[in-house]
């Protein structure tokens, strides 16, 4: 056992604490990982206060996790240490069902994937998982991943999950040179979308309600921006685009934008809203033989391709590095959308 630094959450409303949790020994098939940066993802601030279900408190969050490789196991051959690796949203599963053998372990049928976070691992008595907000984690050698040199760690932090969840749709629905490709809110996801659909050679629209994103949009790339409240703007847009990507975590009425899909379209929701959503009208589907689907973060295989391409396309995630003691502000500037685009977690003073 080693021990590590870490910063937990012990109630939905005492925020973050300075404190220490111990990581297991290294295993034959491990790779221990000394954590330089963690993304801040908005799934983070839903675990913490138990909006998604009953939480074992203490509990370290964090799955966007770029470091070094200070130890590996005797199993271990594809990494070594002091190489740049990676931790996203996975760090186990059943290995053995079908969509494990397929390398889609996000959607492992057997035991469900373990989450780098309040997971259950039941290869290690059942431990609850802890997760990136730490100096160093342990993890099976079948989800680390390797994180290209070329990439600033910090930025790229936000790519083991807001890149790989907006990466892994573009690529299953097949988005090439030429397709047009629509993006709803422009957060963390969102302009992960942006850049990624670009990069593969679409035309991309944003569609947002502030019209004081309209130039931040542009900035990234966007060849459109759309006000979705202007009902005159959502009316042009109509059967203009090829996917969509759907980024909001909150109730919205897809209806509208379900109109800017052109015959054979799909409308891929990304963001889990907590409340119902109004009811899909099946006359605007019918017609153009339109679709609506779901997509969750990605599998390991996706998740290295999309490191790699990013390293090829010198794609980043935009990003505010804090420290440990900004936490808290930070937590409620996520939640009052005051941040471009991610924050980042710094733990390379912390060892």
């Amino acid at each position: 056992m080693t021990e590590a630094i870490a910063y937990a959450y012990t109630s939905p409303t005492t925020g973050a604490t300075r404190t220490t949790l111990e990581r297991r020994a290294t295993g034959p098939d491990d790779v221990n990982i000394s954590i330089d940066y963690c993304g801040l993802c908005h799934s983070d601030i839903h675990t913490v206060r138990g909006e998604w279900g009953e939480i074992p408190y203490p509990m370290t969050p964090g799955h966007e996790i770029v470091g070094t490789v200070q130890e590996v196991g005797e199993n271990v051959s594809d990494f070594s240490v002091g190489d740049r690796v990676g931790v996203g949203c996975i760090v186990d599963s059943c290995r053995e069902c079908e969509s494990c053998q397929d390398g889609f372990e996000n959607y492992c049928e057997g035991t469900g994937m373990v989450g780098t976070y309040n997971g259950v691992d039941l290869r290690h008595d059942g431990e609850i998982t802890q997760g990136g907000y730490s100096t160093s984690i342990v993890v099976d050698k079948r989800y680390v991943l390797s994180v290209p040199e070329s990439l600033d760690p910090a930025a790229a932090a936000p790519l083991l999950c807001a890149g790989i969840t907006t990466y892994s749709p573009l690529r299953h629905w097949g988005v090439r040179k030429g397709d047009a490709v629509g993006v709803i809110g422009l957060g963390g996801l969102g302009h992960m979308g942006v850049k990624l659909a670009k990069a593969m050679g679409a035309t991309v629209t944003v569609f947002t309600t502030s019209e004081s994103k309209v130039d931040a949009a542009k900035e990234l790339g966007a060849d459109r921006v759309v006000i979705s409240k202007d009902e005159n703007a959502m009316e042009e847009a109509q059967s203009s685009l090829n996917l969509i990507l759907d980024t909001v975590a909150a109730s919205h009425d897809l209806n509208p934008y379900l109109a800017t899909l052109k015959r054979d379209g799909v409308l891929v929701q990304l963001g889990l809203p907590e409340d119902e959503m109004p009811p899909i009208n099946p006359g605007l589907m019918i017609p153009r033989r339109r679709s609506y689907a779901g997509s969750m973060i990605g599998g390991i295989p996706a998740t290295q391709d999309m490191l790699d391409f990013c390293a090829e396309h010198n794609i980043t995630a935009d990003v505010e590095v804090i420290k440990g003691d900004y936490l808290d502000q930070a937590y409620q500037r996520m939640m009052d959308s005051d941040v471009k685009y991610r924050f980042v977690l710094d733990l390379t003073e912390e060892k």
